[in-house]
């Protein structure tokens, strides 16, 4: 009886989630209360290389019409064995969440649309074959437009695909973005609102990466079947202030 009971808690968790974060619903935020905001970034502490990456300027890729871009767009499981150069990773991480402009350490105005502009995105990638750069999961330091290493296991990408539900072309590719969530950047403005505001947020980045990858050649394909614990785990993030949302997997086609 009471698993019963759960497993109907569980299916209604969807609509109870919307009727609860009803905008007629939102308390006093923390920003309302007059707390200081969170950082813009999440800091690195970590002991792994640092790689520069190639300045917003620099970048040399294929010119291709907007409506071609949206035409074309589609899902590639597929990719061949070819690297990704680095200036291209560069550009798909700039076109993702590149900052364009930084007002007063209060806000940022980024290649993306964000709610209240609090972008509580952080970028991983799991590097698999990227000219330069060791296989591994790496996080996008977004201000100074950095790589940073995290965790450079050779057999990481085992474990990634594993959590993922065996979905082996997140490995047999270029480099998978993972996006996780900083909630409190969002929920410091809007509440438990924000929390729907981030599943927003996510789905405009991983756009911009779809139309982006056409112009260095590269197809993707989005992805949202993973064990959450697992995936947390291995980017080494709680899953409670921090958390998976999203990945998807990018490489070379024809």
């Amino acid at each position: 009886m009471q698993l019963q009971e759960e497993v109907n808690d569980v299916e209604r968790i969807g609509r109870e989630f919307m009727r609860k974060t009803r905008f007629e619903y939102l308390q006093p935020s923390d920003q309302m209360r007059g707390v200081a905001q969170p950082p813009l970034e999440a800091a690195y502490t970590g002991e792994g290389p640092v790689i520069e990456l190639e300045p917003p300027g620099s970048f040399r890729v294929a010119v291709i019409p907007l409506r071609d871009a949206i035409e074309g767009r589609e899902s590639i499981r597929k990719y061949r064995d070819i690297p990704l150069a680095l200036d291209e990773l560069s550009f798909l991480l700039w076109s993702t969440q590149g900052v364009k402009k930084t007002m007063r350490d209060l806000f940022t105005f980024r290649t993306v649309p964000s709610a209240g502009a609090r972008h509580c995105l952080e970028t991983y990638i799991l590097a698999n074959n990227v000219e330069g750069v060791d296989p591994g999961l790496y996080r996008y330091l977004a201000l100074p437009h950095r790589l940073a290493g995290v965790h450079l296991d050779p057999h990481i990408a085992d474990s990634v695909v594993a959590a993922c539900v065996n979905q082996r072309f997140l490995k047999d590719n270029a480099v998978t973005f993972i996006w996780t969530a900083d909630a409190y950047r969002m929920t410091w403005r809007y509440g438990e609102r924000g929390y729907r505001y981030m599943h927003i947020d996510v789905g405009h980045v991983c756009q911009n990466l779809y139309l982006a990858a056409q112009a260095v050649g590269c197809g993707v394909c989005a992805v949202g079947a993973f064990h959450d614990d697992e995936l947390n785990y291995l980017l080494g993030i709680d899953g409670e202030t921090q958390f998976a949302l999203y990945l998807a997997a990018v490489g070379k086609i024809d």
